[in-house]
């Protein structure tokens, strides 16, 4: 498996997420359910994420992490999807059969 090229692709879609193209960009209710203005500081956040260490990314795929927003900490996680949202896909690294889905999600809701 193509662990950097799995990162790349993780971190394009996080750094792009108010264009994501094909992947997607879910919202749990308790983050749907703040603001406007909340929600897309939590989106900011999660976009400017860099931190990632051996401790939340022990697989170096920046597939996950861990954001604090108004005393509150929040997780963003990556899944890898076929293009038809129905399984799992059987290769991550190549993005013509993948589809990435990113949640992002109060602490209290994982």
């Amino acid at each position: 498996m193509n662990t950097n090229k799995i990162a790349e692709l993780n971190d394009k879609l996080r750094q792009n997420l108010f264009n994501p193209g094909k992947d997607k960009v879910i919202l749990t209710q308790g983050v749907s359910n703040l603001p406007f203005d909340e929600q897309l500081r939590i989106l900011i956040k999660v976009k400017l994420f860099n931190n990632f260490n051996a401790g939340n990314d022990p697989y170096s795929q920046h597939d996950f992490g861990m954001i604090e927003h108004s005393e509150l900490k929040y997780f963003f996680k990556i899944d890898y999807y076929d293009t038809s949202m129905e399984y799992a896909s059987e290769n991550p690294a190549d993005e013509t059969i993948t589809t990435r889905v990113l949640t992002i999600m109060r602490a209290d809701e994982y």
